[in-house]
């Protein structure tokens, strides 16, 4: 497929895997066979926000998603912490070049990298328009390239993949995602919607046909999948999520 064809095929894409499968099969022809992308809209001075609320791609293995996802080594990576303050691309040859510089945690990170594979590669930050909103994307190169093969296949098309990444980002931005918590049913969709428009309890159950309480009962549970205290938050949440104001598949 040419270049076109895969910015159609992500503009096109109904769900979050059909992006995905473009990115691992053409970034994989580039010899980037590990790819680990990550999208919070909930970061803080000091966090991330919470993993579960986080958007986490990757096709690594879970011997090395477990521990560096699972134990949130990423937050002591070096290179999410470069991600963190800056937006383009980046080699790691950087993390070779800063090394001295590093914490031990950070280091620790580095050396579990290692014992993985993961050592060489690029990383690619992505434009946020919100301090608290922060997506980029981990480009691992496969066995046997060196750092030096890898900023020779950037040069060559980095532009190329930096643009396709960068539509696939903005794509995923706009696709409904839950977490690891379960979406929300259709009732829960609706009366948070009604909600996000301004509408009382005693409004959204005329309109629905619903007494009172059943719609109550809608917004309890929506409150509950969405691990958040207030209907406000959740209105919140399921907006950030793409769960709701959405056209139906």
């Amino acid at each position: 497929m040419s270049f076109l064809d895969d910015i159609e095929t992500i503009s096109d894409a109904p769900n979050v895997e059909a992006v995905w499968d473009v990115l691992v099969d053409r970034l994989g022809e580039h010899g980037f066979d590990r790819l680990m992308y990550g999208l919070t809209r909930y970061k803080t001075a000091n966090s991330f926000g919470d993993p579960q609320d986080m958007l986490v791609l990757t096709n690594h293995p879970p011997a090395y998603t477990d521990r560096f996802i699972g134990e949130a080594m990423y937050f002591h990576a070096p290179m999410v912490g470069w991600s963190a303050e800056n937006v383009g691309a980046c080699g790691w040859r950087w993390v070779q070049e800063n090394f001295d510089s590093f914490t031990a945690a950070e280091k620790r990170v580095l050396e579990f990298n290692k014992s993985m594979g993961v050592v060489a590669g690029y990383t690619i930050s992505f434009p946020h328009s919100s301090h608290r909103s922060r997506g980029a994307m981990a480009l691992t190169a496969r066995a046997g390239l060196s750092q030096a093969d890898v900023d020779a296949i950037w040069q060559a098309h980095g532009r190329e993949i930096q643009a396709l990444s960068n539509v696939a980002h903005l794509k995923l931005m706009s696709l409904p995602h839950t977490g690891s918590r379960r979406a929300l049913t259709k009732r829960q969709r609706e009366v948070l919607e009604w909600v996000g428009d301004g509408k009382t309890t005693q409004d959204i159950a005329d309109i629905m046909g619903l007494t009172a309480a059943t719609v109550e009962k809608h917004l309890r549970l929506a409150r509950d999948a969405l691990d958040v205290e207030t209907t406000a938050q959740a209105v919140m949440k399921a907006s950030l999520q793409n769960q709701i104001f959405t056209l139906e598949p």
